[in-house]
């Protein structure tokens, strides 16, 4: 192997680890039952270890949080079979949007951050 495949890999390896660290899954029935009741906008996305998609959609999620004032997110491992089941969710990187307890958007690999903004814009 040379020298610039063995670094290639290296790379790639290390791309993959970073995305999966900080993944944990935050999804909380109560919490998202008290979000809604409370009149806010509530995000849930799936992941699953070693998927860069995902891991990008959820940096993009965090900081929309931040932006969004009447915004609650939640991340679940779409390995989770109850919680996958109760969303209907069979994919990772699967974004849904709730508003006024029903689900008012949902998009499979959806990663561009100005879509994402512009689905959470179009549900406030």
């Amino acid at each position: 192997m040379t020298m610039k495949k063995f670094l290639v890999l290296i790379c790639f390896v290390l791309t993959f680890s970073t995305k999966a660290i900080g993944k944990e899954t935050t999804y909380n029935k109560e919490l998202f039952d008290k979000a809604l009741s409370e009149g806010k906008i509530v995000v849930v996305s799936s992941w699953i270890k070693y998927c860069s998609s995902c891991a990008g959609q959820m940096e993009v999620l965090k900081k929309a949080k931040k932006d969004f004032d009447n915004m609650e997110y939640f991340a679940f491992d779409v390995t989770n079979k109850e919680i996958a089941q109760f969303f209907n969710v069979q994919y990772q990187t699967t974004l849904l949007i709730f508003k006024d307890n029903k689900e008012v958007y949902r998009s499979i690999g959806e990663t561009t951050k100005e879509l994402i903004y512009d689905a959470l814009k179009s549900s406030i």
